[in-house]
């Protein structure tokens, strides 16, 4: 599969990328600050590094990596999250700069402060 980074930022994202020569794409379902008991952290960061480890987690049960993923939503409860959502997704992707979109919405329950949806491809 090849990669074609349009207009990329510098800011782990791209305005656009094309891909060619994939043999599957991965739909991920928005992910949630919530671990495997419930829990959700009361700290945005907290929240969202947990959000960043169950997309990894669905995407390594896919047999693909961050490094796979094509499209970021994410949907923030608040626009004071914008900057520290951007440094958590730089610090999470690294290079890598996928196209995004984040939105403001009200988010499905109260405590969670965020939630992410992904596109993987291979």
């Amino acid at each position: 599969m090849n990669y074609k980074f349009i207009n990329p930022t510098g800011n782990s994202y791209s305005q656009g990328i094309e891909i060619n020569n994939y043999k599957r794409l991965v739909f991920v379902s928005g992910q949630v600050p919530a671990d495997e008991t419930g829990n959700v952290p009361t700290d945005f960061k907290s929240q969202c590094e947990l959000v960043w480890k169950n997309i990894h987690k669905q995407l390594t049960v896919a047999g693909l990596g961050l490094k796979n993923i094509v499209k970021v939503n994410t949907y923030l409860s608040d626009r004071k999250y914008r900057q520290e959502n951007s440094e958590i997704r730089r610090k999470v992707l690294k290079e890598h700069e996928p196209a995004i979109t984040v939105i403001i919405a009200g988010i499905y329950e109260e405590d969670w402060l965020l939630e992410i949806e992904v596109i993987a491809a291979e």
